[in-house]
């Protein structure tokens, strides 16, 4: 027995250290953890979502697959209803990057612990990478996947001091080898293009201070798309 999970969700899965106890913070229907578990990969994990709707979503799906002395169910803000002794790694996924800092702010036994973090974005990725990078983290590895028409990425973070990053690896990160790299380096090409067009007749000292950095930005990601492109050759 097996849950397919989508790319977007098999990109964080696989991410996960095997024979991890894992946390899956807004588990919604738990199918991370089941799929999991189902694979054999992991022991244990904890299924934590801060609304009760979800949680209940995560219970059914964990009866389903016969997987219930496998699972406990939280429900809390983040990390606050799980102790540090209790897991050995972390996936936050689906949710902006200011709200997955803000749950690691409010945890910071998730540093001190020093397991690996799993993290997937959907918006804010700039303030994340760069709230990590002055935290005490590192981005180990960023990966991409494509699920429809929509490109998402996943982190995993380690402990540790993190190279700084330049403004426009803070907003397309730094997975050079991932075969989705070229169209994910165009996405923001073309996000920061019209960010451009859209304060290009607005005036005061604050909107030239944005215009210049996103034309920072949208310079180093076209130096990035040559890079990228050349490697490929």
């Amino acid at each position: 027995m097996r849950i397919e999970l989508k790319p977007r969700l098999r990109m964080a899965a696989d991410l996960v250290p095997a024979g991890a106890r894992l946390a899956d913070v807004g588990t919604d229907h738990a199918y991370l953890p089941a799929a999991l578990l189902l694979e054999e990969k992991i022991p244990f994990a904890i299924a934590a979502d801060l609304r009760r709707g979800p949680l209940d979503r995560a219970r059914a799906t964990v009866r389903e697959y016969g997987l219930t002395e496998k699972v406990a169910f939280r429900l809390c803000d983040g990390l606050t209803g799980i102790s540090p002794d209790e897991t050995d790694a972390v996936v936050i996924a689906g949710m902006g990057g200011e709200t997955i800092a803000a749950i690691l702010k409010a945890a910071p036994w998730a540093r001190e612990r020093g397991g690996p973090l799993i993290l997937q974005p959907m918006s804010s990725m700039p303030e994340l990478r760069d709230w990590l990078s002055t935290n005490g983290y590192r981005i180990a590895e960023e990966r991409l996947a494509r699920e429809g028409d929509t490109l998402y990425t996943a982190f995993l973070v380690r402990v540790g001091e993190m190279p700084p990053l330049t403004p426009a690896e803070l907003w397309a990160g730094k997975n050079s080898c991932d075969p989705l790299r070229g169209a994910w380096l165009d996405q923001w090409i073309a996000k920061t293009g019209w960010a451009l067009e859209g304060i290009s007749r607005a005036r005061g000292e604050r909107t030239t201070a944005r215009r210049r950095a996103l034309e920072e930005v949208r310079s180093g990601l076209i130096d990035m798309k040559k890079e990228w492109e050349a490697w490929q050759q």
